[in-house]
């Protein structure tokens, strides 16, 4: 065994300085582990002993947090680090061959280095880049579509690339004595940072400065019209018009056609934004101001109607606040669908000196990243809802679990937050008032469990991930046992709506039990991937005609999945049913937190049943037997189905052992992860059986051979 090189050995002597400085706040660990990650790339074994010591934990609690969430690392990584997305999404667009392309031109499997320490390569559960898919990141820059010649480009320019790069620079949007410049709008989140907007709003920028045009830009999110992406938009007296997409390469001539006077002139002219179809027939309310203004511009946020609820918020009385969630009929985003007046009434009636209010924004769905661009482009309305629900319950401080692989959502809520309590929206006597209330984003650490609201819990606290029985309820016994909101980030985002509009305008929307928007994140085999907010009660073959337009290899659509990896497949008899949750459950399908992954006719659904129970396998915290287990031996029976060397009736037996299998799960297991894996299982064994036939087919071609 090679002896390590006592120069490459990390310096830890600042560490329980560290420690101590960063152990004071509660559930300090995971805080704790980022820190030294970021710091030397990976958590060396001899510092999991200081920060024991620190923490006063045991060096086997320590490593057993480290080893539990996938990002942290115990051995030093290569000088770069590439992740491929293995999602859903991806695989419906190429990931599967981009991954065995990268396997084989690097020579090496996940987990590994290259023999020269340059590349790690690494799977990672989806980037939130889904409707750009198939991603990867390299280092913390988020990078799709990429094929496998793009992927050999990426190899070619590697070496240029920063193995540390540096945080967002902040842009400071625009003055209000703009005077006579016209307003040209960027684009700037995960996504168009993906596809070159950075470089586009970089190269802009220089020609302005050079030419002294009469042009100011201003930063604006996405507006979630990602197959258009990056898209400009100039304003006019008439509306904004819109530009795309538009690539480094076309900067100079854009300019030069000087669109701001003779706009219809331009090749990549659009029109109004506004009169795109595809965002024409949407209906934004959470969404409104999404890719309309600077995300970090307190002014621009006001000015669109922003912190409006706020102020009313405390105005009232905080049963009058839960009341008008009540009867808004706003349901949790996050997939459960459960009445958010609800839970928040039942914070408010438990007695206890100190409450919180958590933000789940581990959006770890395949297709869904209608969380992130919240947050990346309208995190104020996030900051808003929160403070609303410690109005509402009584609580004065929030934490917002944001998942790891959302480097730059996270570099935005930051900036966010301080411009907040500096303009006294957060923090001690919010607006001149007797209220307060704080808010801390604490970062996941790769695993999938956390989505599920009481491994959250455990993860804020320091802890492995792993599920609590219930009950109690997290409303009663949440954050450190004490009473606790948890609501997904576009559960949030909607309240100021409610509080500043009113209950009756938020529930004309929608139909049934299902009331206000539902934002239907499109992904994976489409033309037209993006965000699409309407009222509950379309159809999904709407969506995936008039907004979608067909798919992106121009085979027809087979399947699709709705409600991310635990969602059902779904086969075009499927297609006109209202999206409404209840009119899924009765087909034994959820709509979830909306995402929705389209395949065309070259998916087999075998694989896909597979990989779901892959996934659980993988992704299970543990804690109860019907996952833990049941997700290994659905894979071996699966296995066994598609076997060509099983007879007629023993595939038939392994079938029958699936289902009975599947029932157990659901069932048996403590939460949804368990629970609802055998959806997309179940739903493929009965929409697509002859995809599970292929071994019966292989046997009688071989036997036909000989």
């Amino acid at each position: 065994m090679k002896q390590p090189d006592l120069n490459d050995l990390p310096n830890l002597a600042d560490v329980p300085a560290l420690v101590a400085e960063m152990g004071q706040r509660p559930g300090a660990l995971l805080p704790i582990l980022h820190a030294l990650q970021d710091r030397f790339g990976y958590i060396p074994e001899t510092s999991i002993v200081l920060i024991a010591q620190g923490l006063n934990l045991s060096r086997a609690e320590v490593h057993g947090v480290v080893s539990f969430y996938h990002f942290f690392r115990t051995s030093p990584p290569g000088r770069h680090v590439i992740q491929i997305c293995a999602s859903e999404s991806c695989q419906a667009t190429g990931g599967r061959t981009l991954e065995a392309h990268a396997r084989r031109r690097l020579g090496i499997d996940f987990h590994e280095t290259t023999s020269d320490g340059e590349i790690t390569l690494e799977p990672v559960y989806c980037l939130g880049n889904c409707a750009c898919s198939p991603a990867l990141r390299v280092n913390r820059a988020v990078l799709g579509p990429v094929d496998p010649q793009a992927f050999d480009q990426l190899l070619a320019t590697l070496g240029s690339r920063d193995p540390h790069p540096k945080p967002w620079n902040i842009d400071p949007g625009v003055a209000s004595d703009a005077g006579d410049t016209v307003k040209l709008y960027v684009p700037r989140d995960t996504t168009t940072i993906a596809l070159g907007a950075d470089e586009v709003a970089a190269r802009l920028q220089s020609s302005i400065d050079t030419q002294g045009l009469p042009v100011t830009i201003v930063r604006n999110g996405s507006r979630g019209l990602y197959y258009l992406e990056p898209m400009l938009e100039l304003e006019t007296d008439a509306g904004r018009i819109a530009f795309g997409p538009i690539q480094v390469a076309d900067v100079e001539s854009f300019l030069a056609s000087k669109p701001w006077l003779h706009p219809s002139k331009h090749p990549d002219y659009l029109g109004l934004t506004e009169d795109i179809p595809f965002l024409k027939q949407q209906q934004r309310l959470t969404f409104s101001r999404v890719g309309r203004i600077d995300p970090l511009s307190l002014p621009a946020y006001e000015a669109e109607a922003g912190f409006v609820g706020l102020r009313r918020a405390l105005k009232m009385l905080p049963e009058e606040i839960v009341r008008e969630v009540t009867e808004s009929g706003l349901r949790g985003r996050g997939g459960a669908a459960f009445p958010t007046g609800i839970k928040w009434q039942t914070v408010l009636d438990t007695p206890s000196a100190t409450k919180y209010i958590v933000c789940n924004a581990d959006e770890g769905d395949s297709g869904t990243y209608a969380d992130r661009m919240m947050m990346e482009s309208d995190p104020f309305a996030v900051i808003e809802g929160m403070t609303i629900a410690g109005l509402a319950v009584g609580a004065d401080r929030g934490y917002i679990y944001l998942r790891e692989e959302y480097r730059y959502a996270e570099w935005v809520l930051d900036e966010a937050l301080k411009r907040a309590e500096a303009a006294h929206f957060l923090g001690q006597n919010i607006l001149g008032s007797d209220q307060s209330f704080l808010i801390e984003v604490r970062l996941g650490a790769g695993a999938y469990i956390c989505g599920e609201e009481t491994a959250l819990l455990e993860s804020l606290e320091g802890k492995r991930g792993m599920v609590r029985p219930k009950p109690p309820l997290p409303a009663i016994h949440g954050l450190w046992q004490q009473p606790t909101v948890i609501n997904n980030v576009l559960t949030l985002a909607t309240v100021p709506i409610v509080l500043a509009k009113g209950a009756a305008y938020y529930a004309d929307f929608g139909v049934g039990r299902s009331r206000g928007t539902l934002p239907v994140q499109l992904a994976g085999n489409l033309k037209q991937a993006g965000l699409v907010e309407i009222g509950f009660g379309q159809t999904l073959r709407t969506l995936l005609t008039e907004f979608g337009g067909g798919s992106r290899s121009g085979l027809a659509i087979r399947a699709v999945q709705v409600g991310g990896p635990l969602g059902a497949f779904l086969p075009a008899s499927a297609w006109d049913t209202p999206l409404d949750y209840e009119a899924f459950a009765r087909m034994d399908a959820m709509l979830g937190h909306g995402g929705v992954v389209v395949f065309d006719e070259t998916v087999d659904l075998s694989e896909q049943a597979r990989f779901a129970m892959t996934f659980c396998a993988v992704e299970s915290c543990g804690k109860c037997t019907p996952c833990r287990i049941g997700a290994v031996r659905g894979v071996e029976v699966i296995d066994k189905i598609m076997s060509p060397v099983q007879t007629q009736a023993a595939r038939q037996d392994a079938v029958d052992l699936l289902k009975d299998l599947c029932d157990t799960m659901i069932a048996g297991s403590l939460c949804a992860m368990g629970g609802m894996t055998p959806y997309p299982v179940l739903s493929a064994l009965e929409h697509f059986p002859e995809d599970f036939r292929r071994g019966e087919v292989i046997a009688t071609d071989a036997m036909n051979s000989v």
